[in-house]
């Protein structure tokens, strides 16, 4: 007798080849979720390195500001220094000091007047400022401190070298039987301080600018008066 298959009913068929499909389907959904997990687990590495890179420069930023006030101890020694006799009436470039309050000074380098003098705190000339009519001013010998490296420019606020109670002459002075604080808190000028007889001499400006890791830098003024 002659063998005959059987026909595979239909709905066999058709149940079997669904099923392949679904498992082709499941497959597609498996690998998109992986590749959506891939790039979560990418984005989490980079945000968690970016959080990081961001504390350590805040860390950096907070120690060269730390570093700053060492070195304005430096220049505050300095004038303490060299307050007697008649030191303090010329300039001392190679000290970072000037007997002027230099009104036209850009400390750092971002301003766009033409006639701003610069600090040459690169020893470059003052090059990083672009261009400028005014002067390149020398600041003080480097002063370490840890890892960082900061130097002062000391300006005394006065319209012109020589004594600072010479007739021509006009500097920012304390108020006479004030101590420690002119009527203007917050803003020295010679322009709306000048007391003829003021108690005590004129204030000093001093410039810092400290650079730490990272090419962090940090800039601070002080005010004083002895």
């Amino acid at each position: 007798m002659s063998s005959r298959k059987l026909p595979v009913p239909k709905h066999r068929a058709t149940a079997g080849a669904m099923a392949a499909r679904q498992r082709g389907a499941s497959l597609f959904f498996a690998l998109i979720a992986l590749v959506s997990m891939a790039l979560a687990a990418v984005a989490l590495v980079r945000s968690v390195d970016t959080g990081a890179l961001v504390v350590g420069n805040m860390g950096f930023k907070q120690d060269t500001t730390i570093a700053s006030d060492q070195v304005a101890e430096a220049a505050i020694a300095w004038l303490s220094a060299n307050a007697a006799g008649n030191t303090l009436q010329d300039n001392d470039s190679a000290a970072g000091y000037y007997a002027s309050s230099l009104d036209t000074l850009d400390a750092a380098g971002n301003g766009t007047d033409p006639g701003r003098s610069l600090v040459d705190w690169n020893g470059d000339g003052c090059a990083y400022g672009g261009s400028f009519t005014g002067a390149c001013i020398a600041p003080s010998p480097s002063v370490g401190y840890n890892a960082n490296a900061g130097s002062y420019v000391i300006t005394r606020l006065c319209v012109t070298v020589g004594p600072h109670n010479a007739t021509g002459n006009s500097c920012a002075t304390p108020p006479a039987g004030v101590a420690e604080q002119g009527p203007n808190r917050g803003s020295i000028s010679y322009v709306t301080e000048r007391l003829a007889g003021a108690a005590g001499g004129p204030y000093y400006r001093v410039l810092v600018r400290t650079v730490g890791g990272r090419g962090t830098v940090s800039y601070t003024e002080t005010v004083l008066h002895f």
